[in-house]
């Protein structure tokens, strides 16, 4: 049984923080080089009390005028930036949307691969017949766990969420052909919030300040990237794992119409594209306006592609997530 994404609905936050209210704030920082390497000029920032619940049922209403939340029997909540440790968030969208009892919701803690794993979780009820229509939401906002003073993360990232409708294709020829998942949990500080959870609960010496070599401010209850490690390693994966699971289905990566790869940062994109030889108009690129917004960062990056026309039905599709965990994904399917 081949599964499909039948359809997404994105929301963004309205609050927009551009490169030039940072430069205000900031005048010290490079922006010249802080915009060459992550591509981000502006982002969506969640206000006050606005979480990823929010915007995740923001990005299903937006599909509720096609019918397309009709006969969901599946939701799945693909987040790490939770709106309480107990319940799920899925649980919490399930009465939102106001879904039936016999409708599962289930939680995925994954970051920028998430949504890769989200599919393959999916793909995987549909085909056992636990589920025969999910809706997958993806949705972040890392901004509450970036410290202002915290360029490295700062201009990078930006909150937001996708809603995804996953359910069976009308033949084989088309949705997912394949997918393929990776991790390495030994790297798993080099992208890390180190306090806030039961090994290291938040407490006066968590709310402590420090300044890196390069100057960044953070406490351990922020994010703390290792931004070139985390680079170097998937630089030295991502191309390989793209070009496995092309030969495992006898194709060329000039067989593929576009690439749509988790937008990480301009400097990730380009290493990809360089290492795999990816014509810029194969490549999908929306950091400009949205920066690197994890889980939903793939399907919102497709949703634009489509809706700007360069993603179209019929096309052959690489669909790819890496980051926290550290974990990877890759998916090749047909659009």
């Amino acid at each position: 049984m081949s599964v499909t994404i039948a359809d997404i609905g994105v929301a963004l936050p309205n609050n927009v923080v551009s490169n030039e209210d940072l430069r205000a704030q900031y005048p010290d920082w490079d922006f010249d080089r802080l915009e060459a390497r992550t591509g981000v000029m502006s982002r969506h920032i969640a206000t006050d009390g606005e979480t990823a619940l929010d915007l995740a049922f923001a990005a299903c209403e937006s599909l509720k005028a096609n019918g397309a939340l009709d006969g969901i029997d599946g939701l799945l909540f693909c987040t790490e930036t939770p709106d309480y440790p107990i319940p799920s968030n899925a649980c919490l969208l399930h009465g939102k949307l106001e879904l039936p009892r016999n409708v599962l919701a289930l939680d995925i803690n994954m970051g920028c691969s998430g949504y890769l794993y989200s599919l393959e979780v999916a793909r995987s009820l549909i085909t056992s017949g636990a589920a025969s229509r999910i809706l997958l939401a993806t949705a972040d906002t890392y901004s509450r766990l970036i410290n202002p003073g915290d360029r490295s993360t700062r201009v990078l990232f930006g909150d937001g969420a996708a809603a995804s409708i996953i359910t069976a294709a009308d033949d084989d020829a088309s949705g997912i052909i394949d997918l393929s998942l990776g991790s390495e949990g030994k790297f798993y500080d080099r992208f890390i919030v180190p306090a806030g959870g039961t090994r290291t609960p938040l407490s006066d010496a968590t709310a402590i300040e420090t300044e890196d070599r390069s100057g960044n401010i953070r406490t351990p209850a922020d994010i703390t990237m290792e931004g070139f490690q985390v680079l170097s390693f998937f630089n030295g994966v991502i191309p390989k794992h793209v070009r496995g699971v092309l030969e495992a289905n006898d194709l060329t990566l000039d067989d593929v119409d576009l690439f749509v790869f988790h937008q990480a940062s301009q400097v990730a994109l380009d290493s990809i594209a360089k290492a795999l030889k990816i014509p810029a108009e194969k490549l999908v690129n929306k950091l400009a306006t949205t920066g690197n917004l994890v889980s939903a960062s793939v399907p919102v990056a497709l949703a634009m592609a489509r809706d700007d026309g360069t993603a179209r039905p019929g096309q052959l599709a690489i669909l790819c997530g890496f980051g926290v965990g550290l974990s990877w994904g890759t998916a090749l399917v047909r659009l």
